[in-house]
């Protein structure tokens, strides 16, 4: 069965996590809870802020066209993971919203 690009994203991604669950135990004894992931995803969420602040200008740091474009992709990638942890198909999620969103509009 041919799979789309998204699903490719999908399964790299649940790949990834692995590893680092795998590191996290060695490391800590213990994978991080759901909570953790969460608080993980909170943290690069607003770091994806402050680059774009950076981007405009209204931040004093240095712009990085290389780092928004890992914060932007690693945002992506933990929804992906936050999606899988509490049990929800973030392919049929992701149609939902965008199918209600275009009967709104």
């Amino acid at each position: 069965m041919e799979t789309n690009n998204f699903d490719r994203i999908i399964k790299r991604s649940l790949d990834i996590r692995e590893k680092y669950h795998q590191l996290e135990i060695k490391g800590n004894g213990t994978k991080w809870t759901l909570e953790e992931d969460a608080l993980a995803y909170l943290t690069d969420a607003g770091l994806v802020g402050r680059n774009i602040m950076s981007h405009q200008k209204t931040w004093l740091k240095k712009d990085s066209a290389e780092e928004l474009e890992h914060k932007l992709a690693e945002n992506i990638w933990w929804l992906i993971i936050l999606a899988d942890r509490t049990g929800i198909d973030i392919k049929e999620a992701m149609d939902k919203f965008l199918t209600k969103t275009e009967n709104i509009l």
